[in-house]
């Protein structure tokens, strides 16, 4: 049975129309097979899940892609470090490889979170994230649906970012 931070989880993304799918450890690739539109790009997932079996090399996604695979990318991947159950957001820890243009420049992100990884409220993740990146002296950034503008009138989706998201959620019990 899902946990009460998982199902606000998965509440608080329906809002922002983005599909959760569940997992288990051993079924990543495939999904993310089954949700990528290629040409695909990512980030190695073992740079946000070093304890972790998870690796997109079973997978169509291109790891490390070059400037030219990075712009014609139709879908990017990354892993998550965490989500915020009452928002839906996702913190997403820059890295060398470049996870936020993986995240940004794509019309689809797809966006790998554990469920271990879920916290319920935005002072817990900062609390969490602080810690880190004082340790690390790094950044993050918390990303919450689809990139949308209603600046110059009507609603846009992807003006700053990916039209579309989708979550995949790690469980132990999947």
């Amino acid at each position: 049975m899902a946990s009460d931070t998982l199902a606000t989880f998965e509440s608080s993304l329906a809002e922002y129309d983005v599909p959760v799918t569940r997992v288990g450890r051993a079924a990543v690739a495939s999904q993310v097979n089954d949700v990528v539109e290629p040409p695909a790009v990512g980030v190695a997932l073992d740079e946000t899940f070093a304890d972790d079996a998870f690796s997109l090399a079973d997978t169509d996604v291109v790891v490390d892609p070059t400037p030219v695979e990075l712009r014609e990318a139709r879908t990017g991947v990354t892993g998550a470090r965490l989500g915020v159950a009452d928002y839906g957001t996702v913190a997403l820890e820059q890295t060398d490889r470049g996870s936020e243009l993986v995240s940004l420049f794509v019309d689809t992100h797809v966006v790998v979170v554990r469920e271990t990884d879920l916290v319920t409220e935005m002072e817990t993740a900062i609390e969490s994230l602080g810690d880190e990146i004082d340790e690390s002296r790094g950044s993050a950034i918390l990303a919450t649906g689809p990139s949308a503008t209603a600046d110059m009138g009507a609603l846009v989706r992807g003006a700053h970012g990916p039209k579309e998201v989708r979550a995949i959620v790690v469980t132990e019990d999947a």
